[in-house]
């Protein structure tokens, strides 16, 4: 059933890929298993000392979590960390998870990014990184803490890292979506680069709306099957077990690309579906994550 493949460039330290989600969400829904992804981890920082190097300050980093907040509206804390903290951990953790479990590599990325982002835990902290991964069900969260300096999952993370940093002379740098923080250039997260069957490869590089993704799968293949919008709230998170944010269930409704996400609207369902004891709600920052209610 697969006939293209997605490989996405990301990061659980970048905001801009976890404000991607909705985007994302909706071009799983849209396409099915007509697309096959795989993460590829982009390492964006070895040591926290990089960060402290380019200026970046907890206080900082929590003042432009509000900024994406209330541009995207996916849950955000903004309480200060402790400190800086590198990223490389984290992408080794789910760099694990997807070795061990590929079909779990996506939850492991989904729940480190609400730890970044909606906690204060850090990504270079192996008891963070395990509490987080707790949350996935069927990961062995101690197990994939405890390969993070397997030298099988290291060179794993090293080719993921050396393939995302070959964008120099691609489509996203002529974009100017690329960046070279470290030397070479590289794809930005959440640059996504769509791979056909028949051996075309089309790039939407770093964040992009929705309707690039659109666009760009539309010209890899016209013949794709496009599913229409879910019917409701219900509908939406019966299809993602892992739970959505609010922002993401909004974009699911969007009854069409040329109407905006309503995510007030989307919340006043998802909140009728949770007194009627149908969903659960997790808070998360000024959000929540929300799944359907177990029975």
């Amino acid at each position: 059933m697969h006939r293209v493949r997605v490989l996405h460039f990301t990061d659980p330290g970048c905001p801009w890929a976890y404000c991607a989600r909705p985007a994302h969400a909706r071009l799983r829904w849209r396409f099915g298993d007509q697309l096959s992804w795989r993460l590829v981890l982009i390492g964006l920082t070895e040591s926290a000392q990089q960060y402290v190097d380019r200026g970046y300050t907890p206080e900082g980093a929590a003042l432009g979590q509000r900024a994406f907040r209330e541009r995207f509206g996916m849950p955000f804390a903004t309480q200060p960390k402790p400190r800086m903290a590198a990223t490389s951990p984290a992408c080794r953790a789910i760099v694990a998870a997807r070795e061990t479990a590929p079909e779990l590599a996506e939850a492991a990325l989904r729940a480190l990014q609400l730890m970044q982002f909606t906690t204060t835990g850090l990504l270079d902290d192996p008891d963070d990184l395990r509490r987080a991964l707790e949350t996935v069900p069927e990961l062995d969260a101690e197990a994939v803490v405890s390969r993070l300096d397997d030298p099988a999952v290291v060179e794993a993370y090293e080719e993921d890292r050396s393939l995302a940093r070959g964008a120099a002379g691609s489509p996203t740098e002529a974009q100017g979506r690329s960046a070279s923080s470290d030397g070479p250039v590289r794809y930005t997260a959440p640059s996504l680069v769509f791979d056909h069957e028949d051996g075309s490869r089309l790039e939407a590089g770093g964040f992009q709306p929705f309707e690039a993704y659109d666009a760009v799968l539309a010209n890899v293949d016209p013949t794709l099957d496009r599913r229409p919008p879910p019917a409701s709230a219900m509908e939406s998170l019966a299809a993602f077990p892992e739970g959505l944010t609010t922002a993401e269930v909004a974009a699911l409704l969007r009854p069409s690309d040329l109407v905006d996400a309503d995510r007030a609207a989307a919340e006043e369902e998802l909140l009728s579906l949770a007194a009627r004891g149908e969903v659960e709600r997790q808070p998360a920052g000024q959000d929540a994550l929300w799944r359907v209610a177990a029975r």
